[in-house]
């Protein structure tokens, strides 16, 4: 037979966790996503010999969508936000599109809600397209200013 008592230890008097309970793994992955971004802005992707070279890159010399990805974090961590959007505009997008689902997490936390992510096929096939067309043209001659 389960210890009900020790199940409900968990759970306030009106059945929802605690607030530091729901604010826990969200405040766990804003410690992680900071310490990654602290490391980046410290060593400089931009020196040789920090960090592995893009495969796809370094075997077809095509640009990948993540090329520059670091660079772009390197910047932003600097404060430099034009060097980040040259060195990747679609990282730059996804870092502030994900600061955004994170509050969004923390508010739907502290209201006691559960967090949703609605990612319907066809937002699914809009980001895949995104991805695509920008991965082209930036390998294109006229996107060279895509370039990481």
């Amino acid at each position: 037979m389960r210890d009900v008592n020790a199940d409900t230890q968990r759970v306030t008097r009106t059945g929802a966790r605690s607030l530091p309970a729901r604010l826990a793994v969200p405040v766990g992955v804003l410690a992680a996503v900071a310490a990654a971004f602290a490391y980046v802005g410290a060593v400089d992707p931009n020196e040789p010999g920090h960090y592995p070279p893009c495969p796809l890159l370094r075997l077809t010399g095509v640009f990948c969508p993540g090329c520059g990805g670091l660079r772009s974090a390197h910047a932003l961590v600097g404060g430099d936000l034009p060097a980040a959007l040259q060195a990747n505009a679609l990282a730059v997008a996804g870092f502030a599109v994900l600061a955004v689902l994170w509050t969004v997490w923390v508010v739907r936390a502290v209201r006691g809600r559960p967090p949703r992510l609605d990612l319907s096929p066809a937002r699914m096939w809009a980001l895949g397209t995104l991805t695509l067309v920008f991965t082209l043209v930036r390998n294109l001659p006229f996107g060279g200013w895509l370039h990481p």
